[in-house]
């Protein structure tokens, strides 16, 4: 196993994201969605992150019944809290919030510290748990004062409690995120997509503010929701179709990258892992051969000439550090 860093979150591991199995864009079956957990177990993955959000709870109960006999002490599980989910009659499909299952239920956001509360005794029951290693406040741009003011407090006193192990916030973007670890004592910050191949903003304040404090940063959104994984016109960037100018840096970067016999891949999940603030990277999928294919290219060392054209052109900021540090 991977050593644990304060959060508890395997230190240098790639990582699951379950949003896949949570019919992310398309449906997924049960069966493909429990043998992509399990081919994430056989290729050594221990952390497992999930959320309500997610097929509004396809993916937490997927999630939980993959890992049912699987032993409890050695892998982690983490989940968010802020969106409670209430049943509805409407009929219609999800699709608008990006998942492909039946709108039995809506979302409400909610920060307040009761809201947290239900939220996350309602993740255990879906999850089929007694409790979760890590769980963050998820999205709370537009309830920032709630989410500091009731559910912040809130989650520090489950954890006192002992109900969860570790708390923090998830989000797409680094302001906020980077208060949160200056001003609160969070163990682990969920940064998407802001610290990629092709978005560095993550390394201005955020980073170097998580090393200052001590405190785990797992990067998700490794591959920019897939424009660093298959650059090709209609491919998305950050959920939206990629803008021709990053579609083409994407595409120089693969053609860099294959140059110097290596994939776009293996670099877009080397790059995040190799700063010293980075527990862990999150890499979503939906199929066996997805996860199969992450480990693989995660595990594979990236030549130091990439790099090295990487900087001279331009394309990476010198404060970046390299990924040169052993890999699991």
């Amino acid at each position: 196993m991977n050593s644990l860093g304060r959060s508890g979150v395997p230190v240098s591991a790639l990582s699951f994201g379950a949003a896949g199995i949570g019919n992310l864009f398309s449906e997924v079956t049960d069966e493909q969605a429990y043998e992509a957990v399990d081919a994430a177990w056989t290729s050594g993955i221990r952390y497992f992150d999930t959320a309500p959000h997610y097929g509004l709870g396809l993916s937490e109960r997927r999630l939980g019944e993959a890992l049912r006999d699987r032993p409890r002490a050695e892998y982690t599980v983490s989940t968010k809290v802020g969106r409670l989910l209430e049943p509805v009659e409407t009929g219609g499909d999800d699709l608008a919030d990006g998942f492909a299952v039946p709108a039995t239920h809506r979302r409400v956001w909610d920060f307040g510290a009761d809201g947290v509360r239900r939220s996350l005794e309602a993740s255990l029951e879906r999850l089929g748990l007694d409790r979760v290693d890590v769980v963050y406040l998820h999205d709370p741009d537009d309830h920032a004062e709630q989410a500091f003011r009731e559910g912040y407090p809130a989650l520090e006193e489950l954890r006192s409690q002992g109900v969860v192990g570790a708390i923090g916030a998830g989000m797409n973007q680094t302001e906020m995120l980077t208060r949160f670890v200056r001003e609160t004592d969070v163990d682990v910050v969920l940064c998407a997509g802001r610290y990629t191949l092709l978005d560095h903003s993550a390394l201005a304040e955020l980073l170097p503010a998580a090393l200052d404090r001590g405190t785990s940063v797992v990067i998700g959104g490794a591959f920019n929701s897939g424009l660093l994984a298959d650059p090709r016109p209609g491919v998305t960037y950050n959920y939206a179709v990629a803008p021709g100018e990053l579609l083409e840096r994407a595409v120089r970067l693969k053609t860099i990258a294959e140059r110097h016999g290596t994939t776009l891949r293996a670099a877009a999940l080397a790059f995040p892992a190799a700063h010293p603030a980075v527990a862990s990277v999150l890499a979503g999928a939906r199929s066996a051969a997805e996860v199969r294919d992450c480990a693989e290219r995660f595990a594979t060392p990236v030549p130091p000439e990439f790099w090295r054209e990487l900087h001279t052109e331009g394309l990476l900021p010198a404060a970046a550090p390299l990924p040169v540090r052993e890999l699991p």
